[in-house]
């Protein structure tokens, strides 16, 4: 494996699970910051640090598949590259900036007879993946209401030099609350109710100086399934339920986020025992009127996807995530902006 980049996606949501997965070797990271590269070979001695992603595609002939965790703006290029070489390629969230370009890759992929793979690695969050077996117990009954929330408060627009592609208003940059946070509700809701009818959104830019949407609302709309409602949100100083759902026979709300990433920024690894489980008070509640029962939450696990990847590149599985639901995903969220933009409803047939 080659990771290209080796800040916070790299350095927390991928090495780490790349490096746990037994039948997967780190061999390769490309990164040209100094202390970067301290950091990854003080964790990883046994990796190979190089300077630029042209390093890394000399390379390539010893390489099974090479995960891109770069700034937004340079996903496609690089992930173009590797299908060049007939190489199986691993891209971050957003794997583009729109539709047209996650289409563009899974065509070169299908023409290199190889794959291009969303990391859309919040499936494995706990609390969905609790959602997950909720409703497929049909313990609610009729869904017909679907609530899902990423919210943070966050007032202040970073400065950080390190992260000013964050702050990119080009469309190429997909920067934004609507592109990050944005492709993982919507992933969430692909998953679960597939196409929607319509698409309606309302985006703002609303911390002072900031030059990117910080704060979106998109519903989809389903004729034969519930409304579906998402919020992502930099300027939430009072955080609404991460998930709410309401069904003809009960309930289940949950509050609070996945412990996973908060456990990876601390220095957990995915071996520590307990990796991913919720304490009891956190878990959600399913209602049925006036009786309530706390619901364990399942534990979450960003390393099955990549034993996903493993079981790809070893035993020809299919991907842990289909390029085609990106390209939805993709597509939703491009309509989404247009909504915003128009103030309608976008018709998706």
């Amino acid at each position: 494996m080659g990771l290209v980049g080796y800040g916070l996606g790299g350095s927390v949501f991928h090495a780490p699970f790349i490096a746990a997965e037994p039948r997967l070797d780190l061999a390769f990271v490309v990164t040209a910051n100094p202390e970067r590269e301290r950091q990854a070979l003080a964790r990883y001695p046994d990796v190979a640090v190089l300077a630029s992603f042209e390093e890394l595609l000399g390379q390539i002939d010893d390489l099974d598949l090479v995960v891109v965790s770069t700034p937004n703006a340079t996903h496609v290029s690089f992930a173009e590259a590797v299908l060049r070489h007939s190489r199986p390629v691993l891209v971050d969230k957003p794997v583009a900036p729109s539709a047209e370009e996650v289409a563009r890759l899974a065509a070169l992929a299908a023409a290199a007879n190889t794959v291009v793979v969303p990391f859309h690695n919040r499936r494995w969050d706990g609390d969905f993946r609790t959602v997950v077996s909720l409703l497929g117990a049909g313990e609610l009954g009729t869904l017909h209401a679907f609530e899902s929330r990423f919210e943070r408060w966050q007032p202040q627009v970073s400065t950080d030099p390190d992260r000013a592609w964050k702050r990119d208003s080009s469309p190429s940059a997909a920067a934004g609350i609507v592109h990050d946070l944005g492709t993982h509700l919507v992933d969430q809701a692909v998953v679960l109710f597939g196409r929607p009818d319509a698409v309606y959104a309302e985006v703002a830019s609303r911390r002072p100086g900031a030059e990117v949407n910080d704060d979106a609302f998109i519903a989809l709309r389903y004729a034969n399934g519930p409304s579906v409602h998402l919020w992502a949100s930099a300027v939430a100083a009072d955080q609404g339920p991460r998930f709410r759902l309401l069904g003809s026979a009960g309930a289940y709300t949950k509050s609070g986020m996945d412990v996973q990433e908060a456990a990876l920024i601390a220095q957990g690894l995915p071996t520590d025992p307990g990796w991913g489980e919720e304490p009891m008070e956190s878990w959600g509640r399913v209602s049925t009127g006036p009786e309530s029962r706390a619901l364990p939450t399942y534990a979450g696990d960003y390393g099955l996807f990549y034993a996903g990847i493993a079981a790809l590149l070893l035993d020809g599985a299919p991907p842990p995530v289909d390029i085609a639901d990106a390209l939805l995903t993709a597509e939703i969220i491009d309509a989404a902006l247009r909504s915003a933009h128009t103030g309608a409803v976008i018709a998706f047939g």
